[in-house]
């Protein structure tokens, strides 16, 4: 049993964990299916693992120097590497609105990312003050470590940076995904609040 095998394993077996990925980061364990007709442009292996409620879905690959890397794709057309291994992948998960993060990244600018994680982070808290608590608890129950945003972000874009050429996500019939940065630093209507 590999690691990322153990921690699905866990998630699983822990209601309470499994309900607090699902509703309050975006991590259900039970909507695999969200991943079909996609794959790795390359022709590498992808497992479906988890979707979320937009249609995203997110998935294993295939074991490199004793690791999973994991990716995303969402239901828009976008793909691409979130994190070396599902460890990594869940501290991002439960410590970032990282999704929104590289969507508001400049075009993939680290430094823009760390002002939109700031922002995000904010309104994270205001419509769920207890988000740092249900991600305290997450992390203890899945042996993670809680990281602060700043490394967060870094670790996220560095990821998503080496989506090509290895973690493009391609569906059956060989449309290959946009990349996960979006070209924009703020939200277009209002920026940020």
């Amino acid at each position: 049993m590999t690691a990322s095998d153990r921690l699905l394993s866990l998630i699983e077996n822990t209601p309470e964990i499994d309900l607090l990925l699902r509703s309050s980061f975006g991590f259900d364990i039970w909507r695999k299916h969200y991943g079909d007709g996609l794959r790795l442009a390359s022709g590498a292996r992808m497992e479906p693992i988890a979707g979320e409620s937009a249609g995203g879905a997110y998935f294993l690959c295939t074991e490199r120097d004793g690791r999973r890397p994991v990716v995303f794709a969402s239901s828009e057309g976008q793909g691409g590497l979130i994190a070396d291994d599902l460890a990594d992948a869940l501290e991002i998960i439960i410590g970032l609105e990282w999704h929104d993060c590289l969507g508001f990244s400049g075009g993939g600018d680290v430094e823009v990312m760390q002002v939109s994680a700031r922002h995000l982070e904010r309104s994270r808290d205001k419509y769920n003050p207890e988000i740092f608590k249900e991600a305290a608890q997450v992390a203890a129950a899945l042996s993670l470590r809680a990281l602060p945003r700043p490394e967060l972000v870094i670790r996220l874009h560095g990821a998503a940076s080496r989506t090509e050429p290895d973690y493009l996500v391609a569906t059956d019939d060989g449309h290959v995904y946009d990349p996960l940065f979006g070209e924009y630093s703020e939200p277009r209507h209002g920026g940020w609040r």
